[in-house]
This record gives C-alpha cells, sequence and structure tokens, in this order.
C-alpha cells in the first residue's frame, strides 16, 4: 500500500471517527435540562408536532438535535397524544422513544360527597374536563340502560386505584369504570344484598350513611345493623349525616363544616333528610369505601335501635335497645359539647 492511499485511508478513519462523536452527541447524550430525576408531560388529543415542540421545549437542551432525531424516526410525522415520561439525562434517541411510550396513570379517588366534585377529581388526573365527564356520567341513554338515575349514579364508583391511560376519553373512562362496578358485584355480593332486600344501589347509599357515621371500620358492621333494624321495623333512619347533607345541598356549599346539628335542622324539606323521609335517601351522600359497603353486607347480629357517639371513647359510640337508655347516652354528649362550646 503506497503512502498516498494509506493516507486517504487514514483520514477517511478519522472522518468517521469524528462523525461517530458527532452522531453519538446528537442521538444519545444528554438533551435535557430537568434538574429532578424524571417529570411527566402531558400531549392533548388533536396535538400536531409544532404542538409537542412547544410543550417538551422548557425540558430539552437543544431543539435542532431533538428535531434531528425526530425526522429520521419519523415522529414529526406521527404524533401521539397522551402521557410520556422524561428522565433526566435522556438523549435524543431515548426521548423520541418515550414520546411514543403512553404512560398509564394511577387514577385514585375517595370521600367524594357529589358527582361534580367527583368529576373535578377525576380531571385533575386525566385529560377530559368535568364539563364532559358530567355529561357523559349523565346521560339519559347510559342511565336508563344501566338502571341509574341522576342522584345515585354516583354509586357506580367503588373506590380504588385504576390504572387509565391519560388520554381516554370521558365516554370510555365511564363504560371502563362501569365495567369495575360489575366486577365489583360478584355473585357473592350480590346473594348478600339479595338476602337483605337491598340492590346494589341501595346497599351503597346505606353504605355511605354508615361511612358518614363513623371512621373506625371495627364499628361499622354494628352500626350498619342499627340502620338495618330501623329498615326493617319502617322507621325513619334518623341518620344526623344525611340532615348534614340535605343542608349543603340547601346552601350549595359542600366546603362548609357541620360538627353539630341543631334540633331545627332535623326538619329541613329535602329527599335526603331521612329524619322527615321513611326509607332510604335518592342515591348516596358519599363514596363509601369498601369497608363500609361490606359492613352493609355483614351486619352485626344485634338488636340496637339506637346510638350516639360516646365521650368516652372518641371515634366510638354508645348503642342501646331501648330509647330511655338512648336519652341517657344522648344528654351525656351533648351536654360534653355544650363543655366545649361547639355550636356548630
Amino acid at each position: 500500500m503506497n503512502k498516498k492511499l494509506k493516507t486517504i485511508l487514514g483520514i477517511g478513519a478519522g472522518l468517521f471517527f469524528i462523525a461517530a462523536i458527532f452522531g453519538y452527541v446528537k442521538f444519545f447524550s444528554n438533551n435535557t435540562t430537568i434538574s429532578k430525576p424524571e417529570l411527566y408531560v402531558t400531549v392533548p388529543t388533536g396535538s400536531i408536532y409544532e404542538d409537542v415542540k412547544k410543550i417538551i421545549s422548557p425540558y430539552v437542551a437543544s431543539m435542532s438535535g431533538f428535531e434531528m432525531m425526530a425526522s429520521l424516526r419519523k415522529y414529526n410525522s406521527n404524533v401521539k397524544p397522551g402521557r410520556f415520561l422524561i428522565k433526566k439525562g435522556m438523549g435524543n434517541f431515548a426521548l423520541v422513544a418515550s414520546l411514543r411510550k403512553n404512560a398509564p396513570v394511577k387514577l385514585a379517588f375517595n370521600n367524594q360527597e357529589r358527582l361534580e366534585d367527583l368529576c373535578v377529581r377525576f380531571s385533575s388526573q386525566i385529560e377530559p374536563d368535568t364539563t364532559k365527564l358530567l355529561a357523559a356520567f349523565r346521560d339519559s341513554i347510559f342511565l336508563k340502560h344501566n338502571g341509574f338515575t341522576k342522584e345515585n349514579v354516583i354509586a357506580m364508583f367503588i373506590p380504588n386505584s385504576y390504572e387509565f391511560y391519560w388520554n381516554t376519553s370521558a365516554e370510555k373512562f365511564r363504560d371502563k369504570m362501569l365495567s369495575e362496578y360489575k366486577n365489583f358485584w360478584n355473585k357473592e355480593r350480590l346473594a348478600k344484598a339479595e338476602k337483605l332486600g337491598l340492590t346494589p344501589v341501595q346497599v351503597i347509599t346505606l353504605a355511605s350513611i354508615v361511612h358518614k357515621e363513623t371512621v373506625k371500620t371495627d364499628e361499622r358492621p354494628k352500626v350498619a345493623k342499627v340502620y338495618l333494624n330501623r329498615l326493617e321495623q319502617g322507621m325513619p333512619l334518623q341518620a344526623d349525616p344525611t340532615v348534614i347533607y340535605s343542608l349543603k345541598l340547601r346552601d350549595n356549599d359542600f366546603n362548609q363544616v357541620i360538627k353539630r346539628v341543631l334540633y331545627n335542622d332535623l326538619t329541613i324539606s329535602s329527599p335526603y333528610n331521612t329524619y322527615v323521609n321513611i326509607g332510604l335517601p335518592p342515591g348516596p351522600i358519599a363514596l363509601p369505601d369498601i369497608s363500609a359497603i361490606d359492613a352493609v353486607l355483614n351486619p352485626d347480629n344485634n338488636d340496637y335501635i339506637y346510638f350516639c357517639a360516646s365521650v368516652e371513647r372518641f371515634g366510638y359510640h354508645e348503642f342501646a335497645s331501648t330509647y330511655a337508655q338512648h336519652q341517657v347516652n344522648a344528654k351525656k354528649y351533648a351536654d360534653w359539647l355544650n363543655t366545649t362550646g361547639t355550636n356548630r
């Protein structure tokens, strides 16, 4: 091999080496500006390539490098909506790859008192806004086909953790939650509800009252049985949480805190007030957790008709089979409230 050829080959090898280094830098070296280990970006449905560049621009050091990789991998003509992970130190190859991998959301909810509040909670975790979600859940055809009403459709949502893609539509989200509801009501739970003479929605409605009455899960079967005893005897449930719900509904203020139900409150005109209406309210007064639902389905064995908050075991209640004993317990609690200065 002559000297000239060796020189040419040497120059070629050097250029190849330089090109390889340049390619590695452009494709694989860090092109992020984030300081924390990782973050997620969301690309709305209907977004185009220019929209994506605006979304990720705060986190990308060199947009030209990203654009080169996006063009090579044809991402610029195949944008996908969803939720995507960006990690500290990602190169352009990894960035484009990540923007093609929709990361699911772990959606969770509990304790909401109204469908409106529940939809606000949902819309903070997935793409559809509150208006679209409410419209899907209140769709008259959906309600009629599945045996719900606007007042009780909230019973369809069993508090738990669920996995969804961020860009799931309101209708697909609704249908998936309905499927989860049906899975929850397996043969065993349905049989227990039937034995009580209640539908699944009625069980959840009663469970919402039980849930509000006591935070002590070990006491919930006992409280559930008291209400079942009252229903069996044709008595009004006389549940303070339903009065509180009625007051909040009247005032359209579910942020207010009501620690004490007053005598005049018991006469409020509302279908949810179980002091003036016999039977269950039109729908749940909150989302009961699973322990409250199962407490109704697996109630304690007792003949109690009355109960009130205990002043000796805070968080728990004192139970009574007779009204005379209940009056003693209730007076003790009322006296304690007066000493604390709790007027409302």
